[in-house]
């Protein structure tokens, strides 16, 4: 019966392997690696296309050409690209299977606190959200999994990392994981944040890891629409391999992970503020009386910054749920809470004390009228992470109003990831973001 305990057996599955990375003698690294391909905007694509012919934006968010078709596209190219660089050494694959250490040092935004986060990168076993061993936290879009399913299928390989959390609190990983390798890589991104990474090949430093991680769970902290595409690549590999659900020693079974403790003081979960614009009338003493339905609505001054901003949401939140509605000319803050049970029918308790839900449910569909697709869609909502940026986007005219809120505890997010249940999307922001192009796994 040995063998069925093993099947039966929850746990997950780390091996580390031979990674694909940027040869330091033909590119530098730091003008070859990019921010995920869902941070990266028309201007950063542009600026990633100067950098170097061997940036890695031309693989994983080629420019769309107006002769696009079936014979040549964003994902046929990136291909080319892939192989041809393969072909000329720009890739170099590492000679032993390794797990690969990731720290990033950084500044808190919006202070001068240091912090360092550690990591480490290797391989994970896909699996099915109903096996209990990877979780999701956010609800995820058709359209990205579709764009991010046909660049798989094109170049068969992994570029970016899927952030994952487990919870270590006695920090038993991390300590095991600073050998004295010399590292391999060390840049400063665009964000002013340091990346370093170093190879750990030890056989025994490996199992060690290995084993400890064997009974974590796994939180999908960002890359919910690559895991999830990585598990229907799976699905058609395994069909049209004849490969029976236990078979996981093929390459297309795991996917390139970078783990991190998410009892760790080096995490850091910022908020996302919602923008809403387009709405076919809008006052702030319309929106007052109506949001007075499910909080005390105070006037504050409207020439506070993002940092005194940040400090009354911070204040407020001993009372509850808290929010500053920004307008061209007024501030409205939303505290103490009086949410009528209607406007939260159908989430469960662990979700209706959470700043985002009630925005969601109270405020903007509430208060606002905008419904849940065309929220989802982004028709009358968009998201910024930059609580400055959010202010002068509603200050400038070009929204009608900006709706700030604090982050999502990282009790929260494991709360609602280990219950089964989902947030709105961008309802967390772990900052920094981990680089696409540090290492690259190649599945042939």
């Amino acid at each position: 019966m040995a063998w069925y305990n093993l099947l039966f057996q929850k746990m997950a599955h780390i091996k580390p392997f031979r990674a694909l990375r940027y040869d330091p003698a033909r590119v530098a690294v730091s003008q070859a690696v990019t921010q995920p391909y869902d941070k990266i905007t028309p201007q950063m694509q542009e600026r990633y296309y100067a950098a170097s012919p061997y940036n890695l934006v031309r693989i994983i968010l080629g420019k769309r050409l107006a002769t696009d078709g079936p014979a040549d596209n964003p994902y046929i190219r990136a291909a080319g690209f892939f192989s041809d660089w393969r072909r000329q050494s720009i890739f170099l694959q590492d000679a032993e299977p390794s797990l690969y250490r990731y720290s990033q040092t950084f500044t808190v935004p919006g202070s001068t606190t240091q912090v360092e986060r550690q990591g480490f990168i290797g391989l994970g076993k896909i699996e099915d959200y109903s096996a209990g061993i990877v979780f999701r936290h956010e609800q995820t879009l058709a359209k990205p999994k579709a764009d991010r399913l046909d660049l798989l299928r094109a170049t068969r390989a992994h570029f970016g990392q899927i952030f994952m959390l487990y919870s270590d609190p006695t920090n038993e990983i991390e300590p095991a994981l600073r050998v004295q390798n010399s590292r391999v890589a060390e840049l400063t991104d665009e964000y002013g944040v340091v990346h370093r990474l170093w190879p750990i090949s030890n056989p025994a430093t490996v199992e060690l890891v290995q084993h400890a991680m064997q009974d974590k769970k796994l939180i999908i902290a960002d890359g919910h629409h690559r895991y999830e595409t990585a598990l229907t690549y799976r699905n058609e590999r395994r069909a049209a391999d004849g490969a029976q659900t236990d078979a996981g020693s093929s390459p297309y079974e795991f996917v390139m992970m970078t783990f991190v403790n998410m009892d760790s003081p080096g995490l850091l979960v910022l908020p996302t503020h919602r923008v809403v614009h387009g709405l076919d009338s809008f006052s702030m003493d319309g929106f007052r009386e109506k949001a007075a339905q499910f909080f005390t609505v105070d006037e504050v001054d409207c020439s506070l910054d993002a940092r005194r901003a940040t400090a009354i949401l911070k204040e407020a939140a001993h009372t509850g749920t808290s929010l500053l509605a920004v307008a061209r000319d007024r501030v409205f803050l939303l505290s103490r809470p009086k949410s009528p049970e209607t406007a939260l029918r159908g989430t469960s308790l662990r979700q209706q004390g959470l700043d985002v839900v009630q925005l969601h449910k109270c405020i903007l569909e509430g208060a606002l009228g905008i419904s849940e697709d065309a929220i989802r869609d982004q028709t009358n909502v968009s998201y910024i992470r930059d609580t400055a940026e959010a202010m002068a986007t509603a200050r400038e005219g070009k929204a009608d109003v900006s709706f700030l809120m604090n982050p999502v505890r990282m009790q929260q997010v494991r709360d609602i990831a280990f219950a089964g249940e989902v947030l709105p999307q961008k309802s967390t922001d772990f900052y920094p973001k981990l680089l696409t192009g540090l290492t690259i796994y190649a599945l042939e």
